[in-house]
């Protein structure tokens, strides 16, 4: 065999070396990263999930169903994912990412929240920076129960059409402060990375149910829309947290289901503020929010379904006949700088009521400061006060039988009212709490953060929950 002398290699080597200038690197290996979407938002026991992803390397999936504890329920690793493009128009038309992964629901999972965290893997390069990397990036579904309302008579839709309102993946929102160009869109898709908010909303809610022993089947805001023959199935449907954005099918068949005797509890605020408009089989939402005459629908004259505020005087339909209360008379508490140094609580007014039931609560007391139940954005209505109680007008679309029972402040922020032209600037509205009943009972709280009294800080919270879905769920 022939053998170069040691001494020649070397200096053949050092030869070569020589020759390289300063600016001559070798190059940085690529970014690692990973991300992706279900094809549906939620799936019954059976159903195939879909996982469209895109990454720069072999990715493990971890699924873990989040309650009071998260539960591990299933694993896989080295999914082969490929690095697909990214389409300029993603966050109004979707990715269109290849499907790299499905998943059959099996049988014995239990109804609820689903995460799933993807970790892409490699070794940092061909040549160099061998490291062990990693990059990781969630996503999630819901699971539906099996038998719809045989376990639990309680249905939580979870506020879906916001998270996705919200999400500016891709460069586009349906706001503007975080947007690309700094341009509001128009439509946004499900098909993309989505942001959730189940955290801030209603995972408090579901922990305290679950280690309260409270059954509660889980679905999605479209599945109101796509699925309503859920709602016969239940006694009580829940809104938690930040449910913004509504269909005219999501709100007309959860009207007809309290028509036909169904209750609902609204523990939630800004809640059916704008109306939305579901495309591409409920993969996307189109809603021009403020700018109404630029909806296509408003040259046609179809104006009770502009994709506006459901309270705007086109629409006519203010969410307050749904909900009792709504945006127009209420605002912020402890945000968009209004009432930053206000309570965060409720001031009860009709402490007798079946709600208070086992709190001892006098009238004029305040409850819920301590977890700030009131805060963010708030929805209330007219009121006019009769022998020093408060009393709704019910000239805002607030039901005759509506009971007002506590109430904190709230305003809007002068910018907002520079959009809606029937809105006086400067008037002091309402966080409402209260309910009405025409067919099923309607309870609302009029704040967004009522679930953050049910994390251990305020046990009259925590009794006034209970006794609304132990009355309303028989």
């Amino acid at each position: 065999m022939f053998r170069v002398p040691l001494l020649c290699m070397v200096s053949v080597v050092v030869c070569f070396c020589s020759d390289l200038t300063a600016q001559e690197f070798l190059p940085p290996p690529p970014s690692i990263s990973v991300e992706g979407y279900t094809d549906q938002l939620s799936y019954a026991p059976g159903d195939v999930v879909k996982f469209q992803l895109s990454g720069t390397a072999p990715t493990d999936m971890l699924i873990e169903r989040v309650g009071a504890q998260r539960t591990k329920v299933y694993e896989q690793a080295g999914i082969v994912v490929t690095d697909a493009k990214t389409p300029i128009r993603a966050s109004s038309h979707g990715c269109n990412w290849p499907v790299a992964h499905q998943l059959t629901i099996p049988a014995d999972w239990s109804t609820g929240y689903y995460e799933v965290t993807l970790t892409a893997k490699d070794k940092g390069g061909q040549f160099t920076h061998r490291v062990n990397r990693t990059a990781s990036s969630k996503c999630f579904f819901v699971v539906r129960a099996a038998k719809p309302g045989v376990d639990s008579k309680i249905l939580l839709q979870l506020s879906t059409n916001t998270y996705n309102a919200y999400t500016n993946w891709g460069g586009h929102s349906l706001y503007a402060y975080h947007d690309r160009d700094g341009v509001q869109g128009h439509r946004v898709s499900f098909d993309r990375p989505i942001s959730s908010q189940f955290y801030n909303w209603e995972q408090p809610l579901v922990a305290w149910a679950e280690k309260n022993g409270i059954k509660i089947d889980y679905a999605v805001n479209s599945d109101l829309e796509f699925r309503p023959e859920l709602l016969k199935q239940y006694r009580l449907v829940l809104s938690v947290g930040h449910d913004e954005y509504w269909s005219a099918p999501m709100r007309d068949n959860l009207e007809a289901y309290i028509a036909g005797g169904g209750n609902v509890a609204f523990f939630s605020g800004n809640t059916c503020c704008w109306q939305v408009r579901s495309e591409d089989k409920g993969r996307a939402l189109t809603c021009y929010k403020q700018w109404y005459n630029v909806d296509p629908l408003f040259a046609t004259g179809k104006h009770a379904l502009l994709s506006t505020a459901w309270s705007h005087h086109l629409v006519n339909r203010p969410e307050n006949q749904l909900t009792g209360v709504g945006f127009l008379w209420g605002g912020y508490h402890r945000s968009h700088d209004q009432f930053m140094d206000g309570s965060g609580a409720f001031e009860v007014h009709r402490p007798d009521h079946w709600i208070f039931q086992g709190t001892n609560v006098g009238r004029g007391q305040q409850f819920g400061g301590e977890a700030t139940i009131v805060g963010y954005e708030c929805d209330g209505c007219e009121i006019e006060i009769r022998d020093g109680l408060p009393f709704p007008t019910c000239r805002d679309g607030t039901p005759d039988s509506f009971v007002i029972l506590a109430t904190s402040p709230a305003k809007w922020h002068p910018d907002d009212a520079l959009w809606y032209e029937r809105f006086p600037a400067g008037r002091v509205g309402a966080a409402v709490l209260g309910l009405y009943t025409k067919g099923g009972t309607v309870f609302t709280c009029g704040s967004t953060d009522w679930a953050h009294g049910l994390t251990g800080k305020t046990p009259l919270v925590e009794q006034i929950t209970k006794n609304i879905l132990e009355k309303l769920s028989k």
